[in-house]
This record gives C-alpha cells, sequence and structure tokens, in this order.
C-alpha cells in the first residue's frame, strides 16, 4: 500500500529520536541532562491543577462550542487588553487543541496549492510541514545577526513573488529566542497588506521574554492572524490547548473547518485554564520567567567562557541557537556524540534550519542552574576532545 503523496514534504522532527536515546540511557543507568526538548522543568501552576480537577468533579466533560468557552475566549481578550493594550473581540478568538490546532485551522484557510509562503530560515520545523501539508509552496528565507534573526519587512518585500499569499513571522522565534518590536511588527504588516498577502504570527512564546517588554500583533498589525498557546508561558504542555486570533471575516470559516477537523478543545483543559489568568498564577508564571532569566543568563556566560557565546542573545523564548562550525559541520553526529559521550542531550540545527543547520545546535536551558553548569562543563571536556 502506498501513502499519500504529501507525506514526502513532511520529514521526521529528529530531536524526539534523540529524545528517546536519551531516555533510554537514563533508563540504563546515565545521569543524563536534558537540554534538547522545549519543556521546562516547571509543574503546571497549582491553581491551574485544581480548576481542572474541579471541573472534572462537576461534571464539565461535554463537548463545548467548536470556537471553545466563550468564558475562556473571554479572558483572553481581556488579557490581550491589559498585557498589551489591544482591544480584541473575543468573538475573533477561537480556542483550539494546542498551537498546532491553530496551525493547521490557519493553513487550510489561507493557503492552497501553487500558493508561497515566506517565512524565516530557521524556523520551527511544523511551521514549514503544515504549510507543505496544505500544499503550498515555501519560500524560506535566510536570516541572522542582521536582521536579529527575523523576517523583517525589508526581506520581506524583496522576496515576495507574484504568487505570494502568506507571510508567517514568529516572535519570540523557536530556535533563536529573537524578537520583533511593536514598529517592526507594523512594519512587516504594512509590506504584507501592501502586496495583497496575510500575514500570520507565531507568538507561541509570547510573555517569555527577557530584558525587554512581550509585543503582541494584536495591537501592532490588528489584521494578522496569531497563534498563541497555553503550553509555554502558562506552563501547560500537556493539557494541549492554544488559541488562534482572527480578522472577523476569517471567524465563520475558521469555525466550519474547527467543526469538521476537531469539533472542540478538551473541555477540561479550558475549564482548567481559566485559571491561568488570575492575578495569584500571574504572580507564579513571573516569577518562573524570572528563573528561566537566570538561567539564560548563566547559561551564556558560560559558553562565553567557552569563546561560543551567540552574537545576539536570545531575548525571548528558551533556547539559545550556537553555531558550532569550528568544531563540526554536522550537527546530527555533534550531538550524538554529546549525547553517547558526556550524556548531555541537545538539538541538531538540521531540524530547525534549511540552511545552516549542519553547523548549529539549539540549547534549551529548560532545567536548573546547577544542571546548566554541569552540562556546560561536560560540553567543555567534549569539545576538548574533538
Amino acid at each position: 500500500m502506498s501513502w499519500s503523496a504529501r507525506l514526502d514534504r513532511v520529514e521526521p522532527f529528529r530531536v524526539m529520536s534523540l529524545l528517546e536515546v536519551a531516555q533510554g540511557r537514563e533508563a540504563a543507568g546515565h545521569d543524563v541532562i536534558h537540554l534538547e526538548v522545549g519543556e521546562p522543568d516547571f509543574a503546571t501552576p497549582e491553581a491551574v491543577v485544581a480548576a481542572g480537577q474541579r471541573a472534572l468533579a462537576a461534571g464539565q466533560t461535554r463537548y463545548t462550542p467548536a470556537a471553545g468557552l466563550p468564558a475562556l475566549r473571554e479572558a483572553i481578550a481581556g488579557h490581550y487588553a491589559e498585557r498589551f493594550g489591544a482591544e480584541v473581540d473575543p468573538a475573533r478568538i477561537l480556542v483550539t487543541p494546542g498551537a498546532s490546532g491553530a496551525l493547521l485551522l490557519a493553513s487550510q484557510l489561507l493557503v492552497q496549492r501553487g500558493d508561497r509562503v515566506l517565512m524565516a530560515d530557521p524556523t520551527y520545523p511544523c511551521n514549514r510541514h503544515f504549510m507543505a501539508l496544505a500544499e503550498a509552496e515555501l519560500d524560506t528565507v535566510a536570516v541572522g545577526p542582521a536582521s536579529g534573526w527575523q523576517l523583517d519587512a525589508e526581506l520581506v518585500a524583496r522576496h515576495w513573488r507574484d504568487t505570494t499569499r502568506l507571510a508567517m513571522l514568529a516572535t519570540p522565534s523557536n530556535p533563536t529566542g529573537h524578537m520583533l518590536d511593536a514598529d517592526q511588527l507594523a512594519a512587516v504588516a504594512a509590506a504584507v497588506e501592501a502586496r495583497g498577502g496575510a500575514l500570520l504570527v507565531d507568538e507561541i512564546y509570547q510573555g517569555l521574554t527577557y530584558g525587554v517588554e512581550p509585543v503582541s500583533a494584536a495591537a501592532a498589525a490588528p489584521e494578522a492572524f496569531v497563534v498563541n498557546s497555553f503550553s509555554k508561558y502558562f506552563g501547560m504542555t500537556g493539557w494541549r490547548l492554544g488559541w488562534l486570533l482572527a480578522p472577523e471575516a476569517a471567524v465563520e470559516p475558521l469555525t466550519r473547518l474547527a467543526q469538521n477537523v476537531f469539533l472542540a478543545a478538551s473541555t477540561p483543559a479550558q475549564h482548567a485554564a481559566l485559571a491561568a489568568f488570575t492575578p495569584t498564577c500571574l504572580d507564579e508564571l513571573e516569577s518562573r520567567r524570572r528563573e528561566l532569566e537566570r538561567r539564560r543568563d548563566a547559561l551564556l556566560a558560560g559558553l562565553a567562557r567557552l569563546d561560543l557565546a551567540p552574537s545576539l542573545p536570545p531575548q525571548g523564548a528558551f533556547y539559545v541557537w550556537l553555531d558550532i562550525s569550528r568544531y563540526s559541520r554536522d550537527s546530527q553526529a555533534f550531538c550524538q556524540q554529546l549525547l553517547e559521550e558526556e550524556s548531555v542531550a541537545i538539538t541538531p540545527g538540521i531540524d530547525f534550519a534549511v540552511r545552516g543547520g549542519e553547523h548549529h545546535v539549539r540549547i534549551a536551558f529548560t532545567t536548573s542552574v546547577a544542571r546548566l553548569e554541569e552540562a556546560l562543563s561536560r560540553l567543555e571536556r567534549f569539545l576538548g576532545r574533538l
């Protein structure tokens, strides 16, 4: 039996195979330091867990409307108003099974076979793959320090074609952790609008910023489609809950898609997420953000001692995108060898970059400072043998 040809355009997410190997080493008794997956060592906030338990005990397990609980959509809209000064109609918000559900809806709505999509290279691989599954053609634009590791307005203008229909941004980005500010977001939105296209913004790591205030396209580019998630800032990875903010005209077709693709997001998870916006929970989340900043600073200081620190430190998310070209041009082999010899798990850059991934790796500062310091010691020992 043959499979659909569209699967040929979807590459494996190599970090998951590396995670499996790392877990196997742990089971065999090795002390593995996990810096490979995008999941900090924080549990879901207790207020959120308790709200989910109350929902289950109260029998809140039936379907919600396809676009989500009205109360949760209102809470998300309130968050945009309070945090970003953006007045958002709750009717423009669709709650989805993870940010992946939002990306699926957006890709199916916005592009079709033959349409071209602009996005930065490197980027989160699923962003590419969702567009490929919609049979769009990708124009991945190489970015670097000169553009702040982002797809800016000048790059959009330079790479736009007659058949380009969509530009996609990620801010803060995975894997680089870099951001666009409000003026840059507005400039990209204006460049896209002038060419009759649509703008999709991945804000999954929004809120996790260091030394700069978080911004949202909801305020800077009001006509953009915005994807967000309860996984990263809110610490709800396994609850699989996200949302899509869309222009008013897109709500009906997106709701129609949601009704047919996944019916509705998890009901207990939606009730639990209501607690994420309470003052007590937000205080806890801010404390966690400050801890991540402390981890980032410790990792950057250690990398500087090894003369490996990036020229532009990450402004958000919880990753460092690291150039290892002086040691290797095979990031997959580099990561495998580091895991085998020193039990430190990091991610090969080929997962994220079409160009340059072979000499980059991603390090997630998702564990304690003490564990990061130990990982740096092991990395130094490993590099000394290369």
